[in-house]
This record gives structure tokens, sequence and C-alpha cells, in this order.
């Protein structure tokens, strides 16, 4: 049976803080249990960690790349490695968010090749993005 991360569990267990609560999350997630974590927690970690703890955005998307790593995490309808190729997109700049990432590789990881979004900063590496720009009224 797997056991599913939530994004308090993940950000108490990568900030180390409060040390009760991450002594924790530490055992569980350093366990060979066979853990779960959604593409919505992963982004979730992200906001939380670059906002609430000013982590740089390099070094947060280091971190959830390292936790996606672990032998004992799979992922909620994503492959590791596009979940890894949309948190590398994350990285270098704040243009790219690390939820469209995350969409980007739910869509490829499912199949999909084409996502519409009318955001034009969406990352379209090897997916078509359809849509068109709005103009608000």
């Amino acid at each position: 049976m797997t056991a599913a991360l939530d994004t308090s569990f993940v950000v108490r267990y990568l900030m180390g803080v409060p040390a009760e609560a991450a002594q924790q999350a530490s055992e569980v997630i350093d366990s060979a249990e066979e853990l779960e974590i959604s593409g919505i927690a992963l982004a979730e970690t992200a906001f939380v960690l670059t906002t609430v703890y000013q982590v740089p955005r390099d070094r947060a998307a280091d971190q959830l790349i390292d936790l996606v790593r672990k032998e004992n995490i799979s992922l909620t309808g994503l492959t590791k490695d596009l979940a890894i190729q949309g948190l590398l997109m994350c990285r270098p700049s704040g243009r790219g968010s690390f939820a469209d990432a995350l969409i980007w590789a739910a869509a490829r990881s499912g199949g999909s090749d084409v996502v519409y979004s009318f955001d034009s900063r969406f990352p379209g590496d090897r997916l078509e993005v359809g849509g068109r720009a709005v103009t608000p009224a």
C-alpha cells in the first residue's frame, strides 16, 4: 500500500522546521515506505518554499528534484523523468511557474500533444500550446 504526501509534510521535511515535525517527516520520507506525491503538492511546495521561506528558485527546484528522485517516491499522474525536466525549466528564471512546468509534465506524461493556455510563458518544449491572447473587456 502506498501513502500520499501532503505539502505541509514535505515542507517540514525540506526546511527542517519545526524540529519535531521535521524529524517525523524525515523518518517517513527517508524510510523504505512507498510514498506518492501529486503534481499539485509539488507545485504548492515550490510556492511555499519560494514565498514563505524565500528559498531561491534554483535551490527549490533542486530540493524538489532530489525528493522526486528518491526510490520510495512515486508521482501521481507524472513520470519522474518528465517531472524532473519540468522542474529543471524552473531553475534559471522567474519566467516559468512551477505549476505550469508540472502541468506541462503531466500533459506529456499522459500523452497529450497540445495544452490550451492563454499564458504566453507556458512551456512549449515538445508540446504545442494552443489558445489565443484575450484582451480584457
